[in-house]
């Protein structure tokens, strides 16, 4: 992993690492930048107004995300789709903010509906005693704040929930997406895909795998949480 200089971690620094470290994934993950693309520091540092500090712990970020490879002589070179790790929370949220959004969140509802309603009927086995009692809990808020309007403390419920569900699986693997399926729910919010009151078929679907899980019903969990994510794609005309 690469570590941060002292220059990077200045407010100052930190910034403008940041706002370079973005423009540069949004403009790949659009294709701005397409794959086989030529950059140098000293170009980068010219265009982004920075130290070449800065621009090599960029490149290094985004080099670790396979995104870039740098070589000798060569340069820093922009990768093919095939070779970045797609599962990092950052390029899903550049991938969500790119023109090609609808096929980015195509893929992760595919990805959900795959993953959520295993980790539901998981959670139904493992959850603990307290696991039970916050998605129950999270899915009544869910039902209040759906129907009260509230976009944005329905949005930290909704994550809360999803994230939570995935941890109680009890897979480490289901768990590790917990940010990714966080950045989808937030990107869906922030672009207005949400409606002003959530559907009640959604809520109810909510309620149904917590009580599923609650009562450690593997099949009635897995069947809602497939209805869940199921909506969602209804929802998103991904269908």
């Amino acid at each position: 992993m690469t570590t941060a200089t002292p220059e990077a971690t200045t407010p100052e620094g930190s910034g403008l690492h940041q706002r370079m470290l973005d423009t540069l994934g949004e403009s790949i993950a659009s294709g701005q930048l397409a794959p086989g693309t030529r950059l140098t520091l000293d170009d980068l540092q010219q265009e982004f107004g920075v130290s070449r500090t800065i621009a090599r712990d960029t490149t290094h970020v985004l080099e670790s995300m396979n995104l870039v490879y740098s070589r000798r002589r060569v340069g820093i070179v922009v990768q093919s789709p095939e070779q970045w790790n797609v599962f990092d929370p950052k390029l899903v949220h550049w991938r969500l903010a790119s023109s090609r959004r609808e096929a980015q969140y195509a893929s992760l509802t595919e990805l959900r509906i795959a993953v959520e309603p295993i980790a539901a009927a998981a959670a139904a086995r493992r959850a603990s005693h307290s696991q039970r009692g916050d998605l129950s809990a999270l899915a009544a808020e869910l039902r209040r704040l759906g129907e009260a309007g509230d976009l944005e403390a329905f949005l930290a419920a909704d994550v809360a929930f999803h994230r939570l569900l995935l941890r109680a699986s009890g897979n480490e693997m289901f768990a590790a997406l917990d940010q990714m399926v966080e950045e989808v729910l937030t990107s869906r919010t922030r672009q207005g895909l949400m409606p002003f009151h959530p559907r009640e078929t959604a809520l109810q679907a909510h309620e149904d795998v917590a009580s599923a899980i609650a009562s450690g019903d593997t099949n009635k969990a897995e069947e809602a949480m497939h209805e869940v994510v199921s909506e969602v794609r209804r929802a998103m005309g991904l269908e």
